[in-house]
């Protein structure tokens, strides 16, 4: 089974024989401690074209030291890097399927095959604190590294490593500083095998510039760029059957598809429309899961809500075998959607659109000139639903009027939400009233199809020979509860439309 941690640390250059400062000075540390020299010996994979390295990612089978094993890093912010590690094993030359999956959004179908080795000859230091706990290690590498297959030759270095072990950031830092004061400085690049396979430095990314000046494909493609790496970031935690990872990654795709709908002329027209097709595949076969997850989590609450009198028969176990298993069925359509190359021409068509815009003309025109109006559309069309569905009688006409209107109120917020670098607070404010609608909208919605679902249920239950009073109570609630969250929608609808928040759309 895997283990999964967080390291955080920084790297620095080193000439040979460096002589270290002393570290007991530093906030927290008490005394020094020096622990066993270490010899490892790594095999790093990648694709032959490098996919993961360049992703910041890294992926070795490392023998030797006190976590000898199969290691996966990948990004987690500032300095730190998420470490998924297995035991070595008996497989040598095939990365286990369990890491190999992880990576698939990087990879998308291609082999991992042996890049460089590296051998690392390790003298450490352990930083402790008054009660003997360890806060930091200090590492000091002797690096030889042979690049495989054509790529740069062996190369040899030093460098210095500081890891958080259980102290705090503050720890970090002030080991930086001192460091820097003896004449280190920062290592050039991340991770030991990009410097073994002398990895160019990316090119600079074009800046994209933000602010009401700015060009509106800029900010609208930033917006873009910024949901994709999420996307991406969100993947490996989904095959990992992490919790609200799918709901996170349903949520990030819907914001994808959405910013292509709501400002579809700034983009090229086929393009666009090809793109937000594949993306409501996507989002449809995470929310399957999805759906299941808060209905089962709904039913129960309400479950929860009713005296132990009123609870006859084997309600509760029904409610969580029956989405048990729609769920599990839904967790293997995602596993077989992330693994197939429809997933993966995804995944390309959206870096070739951030790499190369198919915008238009429009595209070119500032945001204040331009984008305001895609945002107001997104707001007319939320109005108008808004007022069909307050009109509509109650019943299925009503609850299917106030399930389009959510649907709208949600593309408007997250088209508010796109155009937040361009135009700040006035922007993030539209957006926050616009998702107060769509959750009160959202909830509604999560009322409706919870009396299906219970009505469908009680009458399974009865089919069983079992007594169907309990659910028949559940029905009435969230009968009731409907009706509520209709009034209350109109009240924030009448907050949301004040002319204060939409003023800046005209």
């Amino acid at each position: 089974m895997a283990a999964d941690s967080t390291e955080t640390e920084i790297k620095y250059e080193a000439a040979p024989g460096a002589v270290m400062p002393s570290f007991g000075e530093l906030p927290q540390v008490a005394r020094t401690e020096d622990a066993a020299d270490e010899q490892l010996d790594a095999e790093y994979f990648d694709t032959e074209d490098l996919r993961l390295i360049r992703a910041g990612i890294t992926l070795r089978r490392r023998e030797g030291g006190h976590d000898a094993g199969w290691h996966l890093k990948l990004p987690a912010g500032d300095q730190s890097r998420r470490e998924i590690m297995l035991p070595l094993g008996r497989a040598r030359k095939h990365v286990p399927a369990e890491l190999a999956r992880l990576v698939r959004v990087h990879t998308r179908g291609r082999e991992l095959v042996p890049v460089a080795v590296i051998r690392t000859a390790r003298r450490r230091q352990l930083l402790l604190d008054s009660a003997g706990g360890q806060l930091a290690e200090v590492a000091r590498d002797d690096v030889t590294a042979q690049a495989i297959g054509g790529r740069a030759g062996l190369s040899r270095w030093h460098e210095v490593e500081v890891e958080l072990t259980g102290g705090s950031r503050d720890i970090l830092d002030a080991a930086d500083k001192l460091l820097q004061r003896h004449g280190l400085s920062r290592a050039g690049q991340f991770a030991k095998l990009a410097r073994a396979i002398d990895l160019p430095a990316p090119e600079p990314r074009r800046r994209r510039r933000t602010g009401p000046a700015a060009p509106a494909g800029d900010v609208l493609v930033g917006y873009i760029e910024a949901q994709v790496a999420t996307l991406k970031a969100l993947d490996p935690m989904v095959r990992g059957n992490e919790p609200d990872a799918v709901h996170q990654m349903r949520t990030t795709t819907r914001r994808l598809r959405s910013a292509l709908q709501s400002f579809t002329r700034f983009f090229s027209h086929s393009e666009a429309e090809q793109l937000t097709g594949e993306l409501r595949w996507l989002g449809a076969v995470l929310g399957e899961a999805r759906d299941a997850e808060v209905l089962a989590a709904h039913l129960v609450a309400r479950l929860g809500q009713l005296n132990a009198e009123q609870v006859v028969g084997p309600v509760a176990d029904r409610i969580t075998g029956h989405f048990a298993s729609i769920g599990a069925h839904a967790q293997a359509k995602i596993a077989e959607a992330l693994d197939s190359p429809r997933y993966f021409a995804v995944l390309d068509h959206l870096d070739q659109l951030i790499a190369a815009p198919p915008v238009t003309d429009l595209a070119d025109r500032s945001a204040v000139e331009v984008l305001p109006a895609a945002v107001r559309r997104t707001y007319k069309k939320t109005s108008r639903r808004m007022r069909r569905a307050l009109r509509a009688p109650e019943g299925e006409r009503g609850d299917v009027a106030l399930h389009r209107a959510r649907k709208a109120a949600k593309q408007a917020r997250y088209a508010g939400e796109a155009v937040v670098p361009a135009f700040g607070n006035v922007a993030s404010r539209f957006a926050r009233r616009m998702k107060k609608l769509q959750a009160v909208l959202g909830e509604h919605q999560d009322a409706v199809i919870a009396r299906q679902a219970v009505r469908e249920l009680g009458m399974s239950a009865d089919q069983a020979g079992e007594n169907a009073f309990t659910y028949g109570l559940l029905y009435d609630r969230d009968d009731q509860e409907a009706g509520r969250l209709r009034q209350r929608a109109r009240r924030t609808w009448r907050t949301a439309s004040r002319p204060g928040f939409v003023r800046w759309l005209r």
